[in-house]
Formats: structure tokens, sequence, C-alpha cells
């Protein structure tokens, strides 16, 4: 991802445009904070992705299995103690 500030942005925003039609994103900055990302649209941005962009879904730190857990031992209504439970062994 490219990085520009507010004023080459301003000055060569014809440049920059293009990039992102090619499907680059490029991250602006104001005084050297992010205030704002140009992305291509897309009509097919996975679910997932708008869900983590939207603060909806938090991707997970660690990749973890959930073959250790066995559905259909669980009595109805146990699954969300047992998947509390496997996560407190990590």
């Amino acid at each position: 991802m490219t990085t520009i500030g507010i004023r080459e942005l301003r000055q060569h925003a014809s440049r920059y445009l293009a990039q992102v039609e090619a499907g680059e994103e490029i991250s602006i900055t104001n005084r050297g904070k992010t205030v704002a990302r140009l992305v291509p649209v897309s009509t097919e941005t996975s679910g997932r992705e708008a869900l983590i962009r939207a603060g909806v879904l938090t991707p997970a730190r660690s990749p973890g299995s959930l073959h250790a857990i066995k559905v259909e031992d669980l009595p109805v209504g146990d699954l969300t103690s047992e998947l509390d439970r496997v996560r407190d062994e990590r």
C-alpha cells in the first residue's frame, strides 16, 4: 500500500486515482497521521473483508482449530461454554 500526504495527493490527484483504478490502495496522511484510505470500488469485496472494515468482525490473532470440539457430543445449549473452554486452553 502506498502512503502519501495530503499535499502530495492534491498536487498529483490524477496519478493516484489512476493507481487506485488499477487496484492499488493508497493511505492518506495529515502531518504523519493516517486520515483516509483510497480504495478501488469493487462489488467483489468478500463479506469477511467488509465485516472487518466495518468493525463488526475481528480476525483471529492466532489460527486455531475447532476440530477439538465434538459438537455431536454436546448437550443442546452447551456450545458456547465449550467454545469458551477451548479458548481458555490457548
